[in-house]
């Protein structure tokens, strides 16, 4: 981790005096990243974190409709165990019994959180984090467990004394549009073709949804728009535009919105702090130190990258 951090280049690294109430912050491999998380978590103060992950196998266990939390202590993570804040068993005596389920295999099995843990750990040793995954979800489930959740960690933070965001955050796990025609499990994810027209209209997409969703001021109606883009409308199970934050994203804005207006800061205003992609950008080498990468990065086979500050 020290290694990797050396590596990212120095205006990844300059020092961040802002203090963000909640990020988007990408998940994939570092060698095409590490940049995007240094630049993103670097305005994250708070010593505990409410972490929105995705659930990329929750197929796996039919799980669906409710938030998965598991049972663990701790973690491991680079600088020693990590914990798991206090609050989330508090948390779990607040939530109404359907909205969420206790399962620890599958985050195991999930790693969209797990690559986000090094940073936050890097630049603070004493941080706690609460972990939840979003799987297949309703727009209109999204919007009743974020409340349900907004409101029981705000009575957690009034009787503890807790300030959003120098003491509590929210950090949001994504990438954004995963794209081309090869090495996909057999599927084309390429509508505008793989050339360098088709892969820069891909990006531009992208942009176009950051623009009109997640920039700005925070609304119910912007969220909705996210997820409109992203999920089918006759199937919120599949894909429209492949994000696959499509239902990290919704609900960790929900979240954090609802608990900016519960805590009186009014609603979050978003800032999008860098925008990459694996096609694109500069690699930093892994290699060396016993890493490698989970996809190739070509025209016919790339990811994208978003950091957006929330205050």
């Amino acid at each position: 981790m020290d290694s990797i951090v050396a590596r990212i280049n120095d205006s990844d690294k300059t020092e961040n005096k802002e203090i963000y109430k909640a990020v988007i912050n990408p998940h994939d491999d570092y060698k095409y990243a590490a940049g995007l998380y240094a630049k993103t978590l670097s305005g994250i103060k708070a010593n505990i974190v409410v972490l929105i992950g995705v659930a990329h196998r929750a197929r796996n266990y039919d799980l669906q409709d409710k938030l998965i939390l598991g049972s663990f202590n701790s973690w491991e993570a680079p600088y020693g165990e990590l914990k798991i804040s206090a609050l989330r068993n508090e948390l779990l005596q607040h939530l109404e019994k359907e909205s969420y389920v206790v399962h620890d295999s599958m985050m195991q099995l999930e790693h969209s959180l797990e690559a986000i843990l090094p940073f936050l750990q890097y630049q603070n040793k004493e941080i706690e984090i609460i972990p939840i995954l979003v799987p297949y979800m309703k727009f209109e489930d999204m919007q009743r467990y974020s409340k349900m959740l907004s409101e029981s960690i705000l009575e957690i933070m009034k009787n503890k004394n807790l300030d959003y965001g120098r003491d509590l955050a929210v950090v949001i796990s994504n990438d954004a549009i995963h794209y081309g025609s090869e090495d996909w499990a057999g599927s084309d994810l390429a509508p505008f073709g793989t050339d360098e027209k088709g892969n820069e209209k891909a990006h531009q997409k992208d942009l176009k949804i950051i623009e009109e969703t997640l920039k700005g001021e925070l609304s119910q109606a912007k969220i909705k728009a996210f997820n409109s883009y992203t999920v089918q409308t006759d199937n919120y199970k599949e894909y429209k535009w492949t994000w696959c934050g499509r239902y990290s994203v919704p609900f960790g804005l929900l979240l954090a919105n609802e608990l900016s207006k519960l805590t009186g800061n009014g609603k979050l205003h978003g800032e999008m702090l860098d925008y990459r992609s694996s096609l694109k950008n500069e690699h930093i080498k892994v290699e060396d130190l016993g890493m490698g990468t989970t996809a190739p990065s070509k025209p016919t086979h790339w990811v994208a990258y978003l950091g957006m500050a929330y205050k």
